[in-house]
This record gives structure tokens, sequence and C-alpha cells, in this order.
């Protein structure tokens, strides 16, 4: 569908919840004076709340407001004809998600989201992959801390390791050497009102065990499964599992089938944490491991929660991807990024996913951050998101 003639480039919607603001706050800090600034909007359900919080990020006093309820679904499709790209933090997406994302797809309007729920996913595109190519619509679920540096750092890896060695590295370790910061309370609601509905369904258990979950036709090879304390030789060092990878390396398997399998149809992944070596480092993977479910307790984070300002600035994150081959070769390259994961950092990805949308010429469909935008939008993200992206 023609989206040239559309009144807004970008709406935020939910842009009174505490990462919804922080999106709104990032496009006024980082694009506000640009001379080719987004015609943007923020959304929400509450006017009064929408004004508060235009006050509050600086924005122009004329920035517009839409008022809008997530499950009034004319009224979404009414405000998706109204823009070109759609960037919601509305979740949990299981719960709250469904009419928008309809109304993307049938309006052809771009999309991206922070889902960190592949059942859901999975669900979604089954039903929606096919008319997002029709209505031209792209979407991009997964736009923040997961899955972005892990989909684009396997990319830019396997783009290196073509250009030195003339193929992709059949085997890929993501390895996360440091985090400072916190998970989102909207991650922490995912993860509950996941965890619900499989509870409800022991099928979906099915769905959240399968890295080719998101993959629809193809299963590759046996994956490593990253669920225990491990050694890691190659990396002289303890590793525990992470929790994000259930998400990330569906992503990450979803891009290579949307992209024909550029890192092979035998491709092989994982995430893990790394400790350290010797006793201290196994220790510690083991804690790791005998922690992940109290990450998510009611004693969490909740959604509209988050840090202090000053606790996002003092947040950063390293990941090593380590690309291995059978006969011994190996390359690294790392993916860093300054702020906290879960809301500095995932706010600034998600509102550059955004502008880089509004250029972007693939295809409708249900895609990924890789798929859709690829090195644009890692450019993007070295300039306007304090990431890093570079082999090592």
């Amino acid at each position: 569908m023609d989206q040239s003639s559309r009144e807004f480039d970008i709406i935020v919607f939910g842009a009174t919840g505490y990462t919804g603001r922080l999106v709104a706050e990032h496009l006024v800090r980082e694009h506000g004076a640009a001379p080719d600034k987004p015609r943007w909007a923020m959304a929400g359900r509450s006017q009064a709340k929408l004004e508060e919080v235009r006050e509050r990020i600086g924005a122009a006093p004329d920035t517009p407001l839409v008022v809008v309820d997530a499950q009034d679904r004319s009224a979404l499709e009414a405000m998706c004809r109204r823009t070109r790209v759609v960037l919601t933090t509305v979740g949990p997406y299981q719960l709250y998600g469904d009419a928008l994302l309809a109304a993307c797809v049938a309006t052809g309007t771009d999309y991206a989201d922070l889902c960190g729920e592949p059942a859901w996913m999975a669900r979604k595109i089954t039903e929606h992959h096919a008319d997002a190519q029709e209505s031209g619509a792209r979407i991009c679920f997964s736009a923040g801390f997961d899955s972005i540096p892990f989909d684009l750092g396997v990319l830019m890896l396997q783009k290196e390791a073509i250009r030195r060695h003339g193929q992709p590295a059949p085997r890929v370790k993501a390895r996360v050497r440091r985090m400072v910061g916190t998970f989102s309370g909207g991650t922490a609601a995912s993860f509950r009102a996941t965890m619900a509905a499989a509870a409800r369904d022991p099928g979906l258990l099915k769905v959240l065990a399968d890295p080719f979950a998101l993959t629809p036709g193809f299963s590759g090879p046996d994956q490593p499964a990253g669920l225990l304390p491990e050694y890691d030789r190659a990396l002289d060092s303890w590793a525990a599992p992470f929790v994000m990878a259930p998400i990330n390396t569906k992503t990450v398997h979803r891009t290579n089938l949307l992209l024909n399998h550029p890192y092979g149809r035998d491709f092989r992944y994982d995430e893990m944490v790394l400790t350290s070596p010797g006793e201290m480092g196994m220790k510690a993977a083991k804690a790791i491991a005998g922690g992940i479910r109290s990450m998510f307790g009611d004693s969490g984070p909740k959604p509209g929660e988050g840090p202090t300002a000053e606790e996002r600035e003092n947040g950063s994150y390293d990941i090593l991807f380590l690309g291995e081959y059978p006969e011994g070769r190996s390359l690294r390259y790392g993916v860093k990024g300054r702020y906290d994961p879960g809301y500095g950092s995932t706010s600034r990805m998600l509102g550059e996913t955004g502008i880089a949308l509004l250029a972007c010429a693939a295809p409708g469909g249900v895609g990924t951050p890789g798929s859709l935008l690829g090195e644009a939008l890692v450019e993007r993200l070295r300039r306007h998101a304090a990431l890093t992206f570079a082999p090592e």
C-alpha cells in the first residue's frame, strides 16, 4: 500500500509507559533538531498523560498526540492509516498486541516492537506473514536488547567470515562477557505471561524449546542446548545459560531462513554467559543457572517501573561472537552497548529501528531486524545509539 501521503512517519504507541517514554525521548534528543527529522506522534490511552510526557521529555509543544485504546481495532486501524511506522512498547504482546499487529498488517503499516514472546511470535507468523507480504507491511519483532545485538552480531560476524574465509562459519557461539543493568519490567511480565500460558497449554512448551519455532517449513541440525553450565575450552572460561537465548536463537534462525540461508543450512548457534575459569567460575555459572527463574519472580521490576536516569547511563553490555570451522579456524566479533540493556539501550534500538524502516526497501512480511534492515540498522545504531560492532 502507498504510504507516501500519510500524515506521520512514526507513531510511538505506549508513549506514557516507562519504556515508551524513553523511545519518544530518544527521538527528541537524537533527531528533534535534525534537518530530516521524522514527522512523529505519541499515542496512548490518556490525553492528560500524553501531554505530561510531551512536556517532561522536552518535545515541541505541537508534537501530535493520538488517544487510542490497545483493544479498539477500528481506532487502531484509523491510527495506522495516519502513519508509515508504528513502534509499540505495549506488552505483554500476547495479552495486548493482537489488535495492533492485525491493524498494521491490514493497513500496510510497518511495525516494530520489543517482543520476547516466541510462542506468540510463532502464532503471528502463521496468521499474518502471507497477508503482510500482500499488504506490504514490514513486521519487525524483537527490536530491543532481545534480539538486535544478537541477530545483527551474527549477521556481521558471518559477513566478516565470508570476507576472510570465503564461507560462513557453520558454528557460532554468542557469549555475554559483561552486562551491567537489568531486564525491563515488560520483559519480566512477558516471561510470567508466557509461563502462565504454557501452564494452560503444555503444547507451548514444545514451541518454546524448539530453536526453529520461527522457521515454519525448515528445521536445521540439532542445536547446542546451552541449558547447563559448561567449561568452554576455546574461551578458557565457564559458561552459564543465558536467559534471553530461547528468544534470540529463534530470531537468528529466522533471519537465516528469510535471507535464504547465508549462514548455511547446517548452521548451529547458541548463547551463554561467561563467568571465569577455575572453581570460582564454575560456582558462578551454577549460581546463574539456578537463579534464572527468580529473575522474573514477583519481586522483579513491574511494567512501568525502571531504573533511574543515572542507572541507565551507567549500564552497559559486551557480547562476544565466536565463529568456528571444523578444521580449527575461527574468528571473533564483538558487539558492545554503552547503556543498560533493558531500558537505555533498548529504547534507542527501537527508535532507530523505526527510522531505519522509513528507508527500508524490503518486501512486506513478518521479518527480523537482520532480515529487514541488516547493515543499515547497524550503521544507525553506531551513529545514534552508542553501539559498537567490530571484529576482534
